[in-house]
């Protein structure tokens, strides 16, 4: 393909700095509320083809899923030929879809459904399929506006400019600094230095592990800063060109990279004097511009999350030359690695949060393999306990938290398991892709009875498009020490949660979830004063003024009037929820 670095960075709307400056690129299009549909890769892996999603298709219309609003049949990964045509076009498997994508998405289209397909932006699929669309971006992009599609899921496999899975190890030198020994600025006074953000180590002078952490996995909170920065207050004598000297030792590991960024000043003004890798010499010299008096000098890496905006940023800025008013949704399946709840309001619809839920996919009648918990994160706890920090990332001018598909119906996870998986998916806004075979689901069974529940749907679809707050947990939280029941990121299963979710009609929902496999919640109180006070500007006008709520269960369907402003939560069972409507009575 020819591509031998990263993009070279020339508009400063792709830099960290402007990461928290609400603009998005290439007018992507917002308030769309998070998609729903069925995606083929915790049914089928690789062994999805044209009959299992023609199939898939019938099913939702069949089953009145479509009515529901799950509308998105999605191809995900090992669709494609494994090369590219002679023209560089993508082309479809001829045996698993020997009538070719146009085709596929013609029937989907014709069943009232919405199409999608998946790509990557590496040089090669995770499957292995050297079909990536790095550098084939333009030429993707009007491949898919030409099949119609709805839906692009782009993974992040093979990424040359990251050591993201199976990719070279040796790319860390992309997205960490080298480690600085010492930093000179003739004629210049260095008055401090200091370490900003998070993550680097500093020992007798020398820094390391300059760059951003790697969200990938459990246990790093999606809240903060990811990344770290080290600056010199310089005070110049005048206006004019210094010099200025880094020594360093380059390397290309976790911690140790060869890509160094050096700028002056923050956000708009900043000045970059170099980006890019440095010399093998161990010593690196150029001339900066300074002002007359106190000057901040940054040396930094935050090529890891600008490489990844970069790259999701080229299909979409393709996706609107070859279609300026195409409305596909776009999303990231990044899998949280350069945390781009900071980033992907800019280019995307949602973005994954963790790896995936799941490493035991099904297949062709067999149903795969989920699990509850998991101390990585193929569980539906380890999903959540992100996904429940993240709510001040999402909403409608922005796009939405995924953690993953569902996993209802798999192996392994009991009927609560799953009510419980559903309510946390719908509370949190979460994209609601199906992952199971359709044919193993009856109108009025056990697994429909789930995925079909429209009171729950309506919250996840709800038009206010706000995720739920977690506004308190059993679990120890320090106030004291800035901790909050919202933010806290907790892995420790053994507690409860109380999430509220403000809705369009002045109504709050609220769910209890124990998290805990081995012993019921115990019972709750919550109080309205509690409610008012965590959501804050986010709570309902007068929702406390009123004389008495309707409380709607959203399992049983049961209503009940109270009139107190405190709300009895029952105790549940280990892995259960109690999830419930409130509504003002005027």
């Amino acid at each position: 393909m020819g591509l031998t670095a990263p993009e070279k960075i020339t508009d400063n709307e792709y830099r960290f700095d402007s990461f928290s400056n609400g603009k998005i690129l290439f007018g992507k299009k917002k308030n769309h509320l998070p998609a729903m549909g069925w995606n083929s890769w915790n049914a089928f892996g690789t062994g999805n083809n044209e009959a299992l999603s023609k199939a898939m298709a019938d099913c939702l219309v069949q089953l009145g899923l479509d009515k529901l609003g799950y509308k998105y049949v999605i191809l995900d990964d090992g669709c494609y030929k494994s090369t590219r045509g002679p023209d560089g076009k993508l082309l479809s498997d001829e045996v698993k879809f020997p009538g070719g994508f146009m085709a596929m998405s013609d029937y989907v289209h014709s069943k009232g459904l919405k199409f999608g397909m998946y790509n990557d932006i590496g040089n090669k699929l995770c499957s292995g399929l050297e079909v990536g669309t790095c550098g084939h971006e333009k030429e993707d992009a009007v491949s898919y506006i030409n099949w119609k599609i709805d839906y692009l899921k782009v993974d992040n496999c093979y990424y040359l400019w990251d050591n993201a899975t199976f990719s070279d190890p040796k790319n860390a030198k992309y997205v960490f600094a080298p480690e600085i020994k010492n930093v000179e600025i003739s004629g210049c006074t260095i008055k401090s230095v200091k370490v900003t953000g998070n993550g680097i180590k500093e020992e007798n002078g020398v820094y390391s592990n300059i760059g951003t952490f790697d969200g990938t996995n459990t246990g790093t909170s999606p809240n903060g800063l990811r990344s770290g920065e080290i600056e010199y207050l310089l005070d110049a004598p005048k206006d004019g060109s210094y010099t200025l000297t880094v020594d360093y030792e380059a390397g290309e590991e976790n911690g140790k990279g060869s890509w160094l960024q050096i700028a002056a000043g923050h956000g708009n003004e900043a000045r970059y004097f170099y980006d890019d890798l440095v010399p093998e010499s161990g010593k690196l010299s150029l001339q900066i511009d300074l002002k007359n008096g106190s000057n901040i000098l940054r040396l930094m890496n935050h090529r890891r999350q600008e490489n990844t905006l970069c790259s999701y940023a080229a299909m979409l800025q393709g996706l609107k030359l070859a279609d300026p008013d195409n409305d596909i949704i776009l999303s990231l399946c990044e899998w949280g690695k350069t945390h781009p709840q900071n980033w992907g309001y800019k280019v995307a619809d949602s973005w994954r949060i963790l790896n995936d839920i799941t490493f035991r996919v099904g297949s062709d009648g067999d149903p795969g393999y989920g699990t509850w918990k998991d101390e990585g994160t193929p569980s539906v706890t380890s999903q959540y306990n992100k996904a429940v920090v993240m709510d001040e990332y999402a909403g409608l001018d922005k796009g939405w938290n995924d953690p993953d598909m569902l996993m209802i119906g798999m192996t392994g996870l009991s009927l609560t398991m799953n009510q419980t998986h559903f309510a946390m998916w719908c509370m949190l806004n979460s994209p609601l892709l199906l992952g199971l075979d359709l044919r193993r689901v009856s109108v009025g069974d056990e697994l429909y009875n789930i995925i079909a529940n429209k009171d729950l749907i309506a919250l996840n679809q709800d038009a206010l498009g706000v995720q739920a707050k977690r506004i308190y947990t059993s679990a120890a939280v320090d106030e004291s020490a800035g901790e909050t029941a919202d933010r806290k990121y907790i892995e420790d299963n053994e507690r409860f949660d109380v999430l509220a979710k403000p809705l369009s009609d002045g109504s709050i929902a609220i769910s209890l979830f124990n998290l805990s496999d081995t012993k019921d919640s115990g019972d709750f109180v919550l109080d309205c004063s509690l409610i008012k006070e965590k959501l804050g500007a986010k709570f309902p006008t007068d929702f406390d003024k009123a004389k008495s709520y309707s409380v709607k269960n959203l399992w049983t369907g049961k209503t009940e009037t109270v009139s107190a402003t405190s709300f009895a939560l029952p105790s549940v069972e280990p892995c259960g929820n109690y999830t419930v409507k409130i509504t003002p009575v005027s």
